[in-house]
């Protein structure tokens, strides 16, 4: 079996580049594929760890932290899902 496992970012933004103060929030999207969910999400841990964004602030830290998050792994979760996700201090 041949298996691609991928990690994508599709974006508009580049180094140098002007992001206005009321900007839009999708600057960015990081895509991973792999086999399984576990290891989908194991590969975006590790592409959001070594994302760098600088000069803004950004989502990065909240889509760590839900890839943590028991009931995300599990694929138990619906749209009601953010109704209830509490964000764990930074460190």
């Amino acid at each position: 079996d041949h298996v691609v496992y991928v990690v994508r970012l599709d974006t508009h933004v580049y180094a140098g580049d002007s992001i206005p103060p009321n900007y839009d929030s999708m600057i960015a999207k990081l895509i991973t594929t792999a086999r399984t969910r576990q290891e989908a999400i194991d590969k975006m841990k590790r592409a959001l760890d070594e994302f760098v964004i600088e000069g803004i602030k950004t989502t990065i830290p909240f889509h760590r932290q839900l890839m943590d998050h028991p009931d995300y792994v599990a694929g138990n979760y619906t749209t009601a899902f953010m109704n209830d996700f509490e964000m764990e201090p930074q460190k």
